[in-house]
């Protein structure tokens, strides 16, 4: 799990909790029906127009579950893992992979591959295609949350609108006058609560995510097409290196020494 994640999201909401506490505690006076339907019914809908259904519904999902999980298999363990893998073709042959647990399902998918016998240009194709597409639906999910946090602040500043006219309105009728403030007030704040709490913060950890996988996924496929063409561990282990950070290269190759 990303905790991050999780922390933001339950410190963000202790911030504004902890603020309502201190001014006596009244939630009830920070809730408005008329707010909710002009943030989220409005928001929801512009969203809905700018994506195909289709995106929407394997993209939210995917941008949320993403969000909150953490990639299984750094880049380090990766080449690690990659290199034992090489050594073992090296030394049994590709028939031995097919015994061989591999922890990362895309990395098992190439070592299948290896297995069976498939030739270079196909494993790079296939591999490369299904990378490319995972991070199209991926970033897909990071464009709709962020559609839908770009929407709230706009749709809260409707909100307002719509409070302060039904207010001036009804400047004759004082009772009135208390309810149609708190819609526009409270429609701002929905709205950049909304905006810069959920929505635009998790758009951005999912364009961290797909290119912590672009990067990932790239290895994998330059590691096992160095596999197939029957490249030394040691090669393959210099060779993806340079996917590593400076500063975790040196410890990688000293290990390995």
């Amino acid at each position: 799990m990303d905790l991050a994640t999780g922390v933001g999201l339950l410190g963000g909401v202790g911030v504004v909790f902890t603020l309502i506490m201190i001014d006596g505690g009244n939630f009830a006076a920070y809730f408005d029906k008329h707010a909710v339907i002009v943030i989220f019914g409005g928001s929801v809908m512009a969203t809905v127009i700018r994506f195909p259904f289709s995106t929407i519904a394997h993209g939210v999902p995917m941008g949320l579950r993403y969000a909150f999980t953490m990639r299984a298999v750094k880049p380090h363990d990766l080449i690690e893992e990659i290199t034992r893998i090489a050594e073992t073709v090296r030394k049994s042959g590709p028939m031995a992979l097919e015994n061989m647990e591999i922890s990362d399902p895309f990395l098992a998918q190439g070592a299948r591959y290896i297995a069976d016998g498939y030739d270079r240009e196909f494993i790079r194709d296939t591999m490369e295609r299904d990378r490319d597409n995972f991070l199209m639906h991926l970033d897909e999910g990071s464009k709709i949350y962020r559609a839908f946090g770009d929407c709230a602040p706009a749709w809260g500043m409707i909100g307002t609108i719509l409070g302060m006219v039904t207010m001036f309105a009804n400047m004759s009728d004082p009772s009135k006058l208390g309810p149609a403030m708190a819609t526009a007030l409270l429609a701002t704040l929905y709205g950049a609560l909304i905006a810069n709490l959920v929505a635009l913060p998790i758009a951005d950890k999912l364009h961290v995510k797909v290119e912590e996988e672009d990067v990932s996924r790239s290895l994998i496929i330059d590691g096992i097409l160095l596999i197939r063409d029957q490249k030394s561990p040691t090669l393959v282990r210099e060779m993806l290196v340079a996917y590593l950070p400076h500063n975790h290269r040196e410890s990688l190759l000293e290990a390995a020494a």
